[in-house]
Formats: C-alpha cells, sequence, structure tokens
C-alpha cells in the first residue's frame, strides 16, 4: 500500500483503458497527478479533450499525436504539452511508453491510494 509519499508499480494497478491502452495511476496531490501509460503498437486513443492541462514524455516506443490540427511523430526524450480544452489523440506506431501529469488531477483517474 502506498504512504502517501512514495508509489510503487505495486501499488498502482494497470487498468486497460480500452483494447491496448494500458494506464497506471501514480503520484497525485491535490494540484497534480502522474500516469504511466503503456500502448501496444497500433492502439489509438480517439480524439477528445478535457479541461485539465496534460504534459507528457516519450520513454520508449513511438507515438504519432495529434493536438489541435497539428499532427508530429514523437521518439523517446520527446515531450509535448495540451492546454485544458484542446481536442488531442494519439496513434502507437510501436509498443510505447508515456508519462502523463495531469492539473489539475483527472477524477476519473483517481484511485484510493495516494
Amino acid at each position: 500500500m502506498a504512504d502517501g509519499y512514495y508509489i510503487t508499480p505495486k501499488d498502482a494497478e494497470q487498468v486497460e483503458m480500452r483494447p491496448g491502452v494500458h494506464r497506471r495511476t501514480m503520484g497525485t496531490t491535490d494540484e497534480a497527478m502522474l500516469c504511466e501509460f503503456f500502448l501496444e503498437r497500433a492502439a489509438i486513443v480517439s480524439a477528445h479533450s478535457h479541461l485539465n492541462d496534460q504534459v507528457g514524455y516519450i520513454v520508449r516506443g513511438k507515438i504519432e499525436i495529434t493536438i489541435g490540427d497539428i499532427v508530429k511523430t514523437l521518439y523517446p526524450g520527446d515531450s509535448y504539452a495540451i492546454p485544458g480544452g484542446i481536442i488531442h489523440s494519439v496513434i502507437a506506431l510501436e509498443d510505447s511508453l508515456v508519462v502523463d501529469a495531469f492539473s489539475p488531477p483527472r477524477d476519473d483517474y483517481r484511485v484510493e491510494a495516494r
């Protein structure tokens, strides 16, 4: 169980949000949330928006991300920033590991342990 300051993978169950898209909600405070996403090759995160700001970092793999009407292919070491309310989508071009931070935290991604 998480002690409030430190979260390990065994504290944060991986959830398959949709086919090929797996999320692990990691550290969360009242102001920010960190999530790990594993995207299987060809997985799609359909176009959507939310009020939360979102910034992300590609750890491994390759994704095609659309933010607004701009499409980019991102590789390990690349990052992105999505202001709240902007439509965005992702296609995993390879198995990929992405880390995203949300502010404020997404209520739909909250878990009891924090």
